[in-house]
């Protein structure tokens, strides 16, 4: 019998709008990923968080240090940073390798550690079809013989991508939530302590594609001046209208009372400071301004302005930007709202110090407005010029008087704060040390909860930031099919039941939700 007219005109509707997204993903002239090197990127692992708690526990009495400028995230999850590799749009295929590395010691005995296993640049390998691993170099000690084994990029675990499609994707590329399961290389490295086939932690990365490009034949518009990184832009502009000097020859001898204005200064606070603020027990964050950047371990103060005497090695460098700490939130209040701005770093009599601006509320309800406050102090021993810097590297840092009172008796005086390494350029056509590249801010916030369309519990969530047709129109077009498959069964339904009608109801199916393991507070308390 003919369809009623209100159905036909509804399935005409979703054809021609199923139509017009496949005309306007497949024309030319949209963009498309291009196949290219990944550039910049982080990624984010708890590892497992029995293992941490094990680790520093009552049993083992370890610890673990951070290698390679790796940082921590809220105290129980472990960034690693500067993604390198390639990525083909076609097939989906990616490789990333991250910079950084975690050591864990424990089981001490007669002064050296049964337990000893070292991971470091972790390799992310994913091919289209939803098979994925996690690569690592690892250095472990066996507790059986105490030999100690090495491998070269071992995978540790097999990670599932079930349901997401890589293909396609540019600019910023973000997978969270990823689940795995340890290898057999993997429980081989972890000392046996873990069979092969034990779930981990999952995992959130998120890297930097090639951008999209137009595929038409028309004239491509003229490309956008390139943003410099903040690594790049933190280096000092070289010198345009001094006369070159000789190759070799820069920084070799410094001029007495050397004046510069390039110049960065690095510097995490203290790491368990961060892990209080962003952890289970402040709930906070922090913000970078005036120019300050994040380097995963520390932040970065730049540019530099000061004077130098080679003399007799004193020097004065003060460093720009600010970094402001927030958490213990009450309402419209923080109970912790610290600012650090305006480091400076002097020499003079053998002694360094750091000084900086610090204002705001302490955990302790104390409000300060301080200029210039001394906050530690280190030993400039091996401070001197070499290719045109004068440098200090990891520096260790006591907390002074000044400084304690500045963190609000968080720490007391003597405490060992994070190191400090600072560079400024006495040749102004010296390069600066690099940034560690943790990519462009992820599409989406890593989420411990799985999306409503990803599968329970821990399914992978992807997300790129790219505007061109794949992502896009592919899930568009998916969401149509569907819509116009449930149509088509509607009309054959309405059909039958003209012709002969039918008991009961039809049952309707819902989609869940789950949610993943949820972020475990850090191991480490304020001390």
């Amino acid at each position: 019998m003919p369809l009623p007219s209100r159905l036909r005109r509804l399935a005409a509707t979703l054809v021609a709008a199923l139509a017009a997204l496949l005309v306007v993903g497949l024309s030319p002239g949209q963009a498309v990923a291009a196949e290219g090197k990944v550039a910049g990127g982080r990624l984010d692992w708890g590892i497992k968080q029995s293992f941490l708690t094990y680790i520093t526990g009552p049993i083992a009495k370890g610890s673990w240090t951070l290698t390679g400028g790796a940082a921590t995230v809220g105290g129980s999850t472990f960034r690693f940073h500067s993604a390198t590799g390639g990525y083909d749009p076609a097939t989906g295929a990616l490789t990333a390798s991250f910079s950084g590395g975690v050591r864990f010691t424990g089981h001490q005995e007669n002064g050296a550690n049964a337990l000893d296993l070292s991971v470091s640049r972790l390799g992310f390998r994913a091919v289209q079809g939803g098979a994925a691993g996690l690569y690592a170099d690892v250095s472990s000690k066996s507790k059986d013989t105490g030999q100690v084994s090495s491998a070269s990029q071992a995978k540790l675990a097999d990670l599932s991508l079930a349901g997401v499609d890589l293909r396609g994707a540019a600019g910023t590329l973000t997978l969270s939530n990823v689940p795995g399961t340890l290898t057999d290389a993997g429980a081989k490295a972890f000392g046996d302590f873990y069979p092969a086939g034990t779930a981990l932690d999952p995992l959130t990365l998120s890297v930097n594609l090639p951008a999209a490009q137009a595929t038409s034949s028309a004239p491509s518009a003229p490309s956008p001046t390139a943003v410099p990184s903040p690594s790049a832009a933190a280096e000092p502009p070289a010198a345009s209208s001094a006369p070159a000097a000789p190759a070799g020859t820069p920084g070799t001898r410094a001029p007495a009372r050397t004046e510069f204005a390039g110049g960065a200064l690095d510097w995490g606070v203290r790491r368990t400071f961060r892990d209080y603020v962003t952890g289970a027990i402040a709930h906070g964050r922090w913000e970078l301004g005036a120019g300050a950047a994040d380097g995963g371990a520390f932040f970065r103060w730049t540019p530099a302005k000061g004077r130098y005497d080679p003399a007799n090695g004193d020097l004065t460098a003060a460093f720009a930007g600010t970094v402001r700490f927030t958490g213990l939130r009450s309402g419209d209040t923080y109970g912790l709202d610290l600012t650090l701005a305006n480091p400076g770093v002097t020499v003079s009599g053998g002694q360094g110090r750091l000084v900086a601006d610090v204002s705001g509320r302490t955990p302790d309800g104390a409000t300060q407005q301080l200029t210039g406050v001394e906050l530690a102090a280190f030993d400039p021993a091996g401070l001197k010029p070499e290719g045109g810097l004068l440098k200090a590297v990891e520096v260790p840092l006591k907390l002074t008087e000044g400084g304690a009172k500045a963190f609000g008796g968080l720490y007391p005086a003597g405490t060992e704060m994070d190191p400090l390494s600072f560079a400024v350029a006495l040749d102004p056509a010296a390069a600066l040390p690099p940034l560690p590249d943790l990519g462009s801010a992820p599409a989406t916030a890593p989420s411990a909860t799985a999306s409503p369309a990803a599968s329970p519990a821990t399914g992978p969530v992807a997300a790129s930031s790219s505007d061109g047709f794949p992502v896009a129109a592919v899930v568009g077009g998916a969401v149509l099919v569907a819509v116009l498959a449930a149509t088509s069964g509607l009309l054959v339904r309405r059909r039958r039941a003209a012709a002969a009608p039918v008991a009961g109801a039809e049952a309707g199916t819902g989609t869940g939700t789950g949610s993943g393991p949820g972020a475990a507070p850090g191991p480490d308390s304020v001390a």
